[in-house]
């Protein structure tokens, strides 16, 4: 079962954030947010960055947690 208490929150560090899910640093590369921030929360740095903190938790959240199946099917990782 998905335990939605798992997902990445605007408020958790970029430090804590690749810690716990190291498939997120491209994510956070895309984005050109550079490891100076890693004590920020993400919302701090979307806002000094002029994005919204929804649509860059989102692309984390779909890095650590959507697998594309063999078939292109969508699936979230429920073993976290």
């Amino acid at each position: 079962m998905f335990r939605f208490d798992h997902l990445i929150r605007s408020d958790m560090t970029m430090r804590d954030i690749k810690r716990h899910f190291p498939q997120t640093v491209a994510v956070f590369e895309t984005f050109g947010f550079r490891g100076i921030c890693d004590d920020c929360a993400v919302e701090i740095i979307a806002r000094r960055s002029g994005l919204s903190s929804v649509e860059v938790v989102d692309a984390l959240n779909r890095a650590a947690f959507e697998r594309v199946t063999e078939k292109g099917e969508v699936r979230y990782d429920t073993n976290v």
